[in-house]
């Protein structure tokens, strides 16, 4: 739970002190998705925390379903190699819902083509950033409300879409 340390403001002579619980590994993983409506004229975010886990196949699985369900169009989902993203969970049902599921993936070791991974830096750099809870709890409902804020944000997912050099055209 230590925090990312940025630059911040304070009156001269008072140098800012930031407080946190010495070598804590408690955390919080997130899943998330940017989905483009066909007409490009939406986009939105969706986010799932997992406190105290590791992404593995069963909950990007479970998050995938979730997304067809609230969705309830195709899915062209752009993936990084993961291998939560490739394990057998994963893999087997992309071959049974090849009529509503494609997955395509990006090349190994090309973070900056992944318009999430942008996502994930924002949030660690500017509404996260310099935060040091004592809780678990407490970096869960900032996590939230982070992720929350993100989601609604049409012109910054916009910019994330823009800033990678990714073509998302249909062919």
């Amino acid at each position: 739970m230590a925090p990312l340390v940025r630059r911040s403001w304070s009156p001269r002579g008072h140098t800012p002190v930031l407080m946190q619980r010495g070598r804590s590994r408690r955390k919080v993983s997130v899943i998330g998705a940017l989905v483009i409506s066909p007409k490009r004229r939406r986009v939105r975010g969706y986010f799932r925390l997992h406190p105290e886990a590791n992404l593995d196949g069963p909950l990007v699985l479970s998050f995938v379903k979730e997304l067809l369900r609230t969705l309830r169009v195709p899915l062209e989902l752009i993936w990084d190699r993961l291998n939560a993203h490739r394990g057998e969970p994963v893999k087997s049902f992309v071959a049974r819902e090849r009529r509503r599921l494609h997955v395509h993936l990006l090349p190994p070791y090309a973070p900056e083509l992944n318009p999430v991974e942008l996502i994930w830096g924002h949030l660690k750099a500017n509404p996260m950033a310099n935060f040091a809870p004592h809780e678990l709890a407490e970096l869960v409902e900032q996590t939230d409300l982070a992720t929350c804020v993100v989601a609604r944000n049409q012109p910054l997912l916009r910019s994330f879409l823009e800033h990678c050099p990714l073509s998302l055209r249909l062919k």
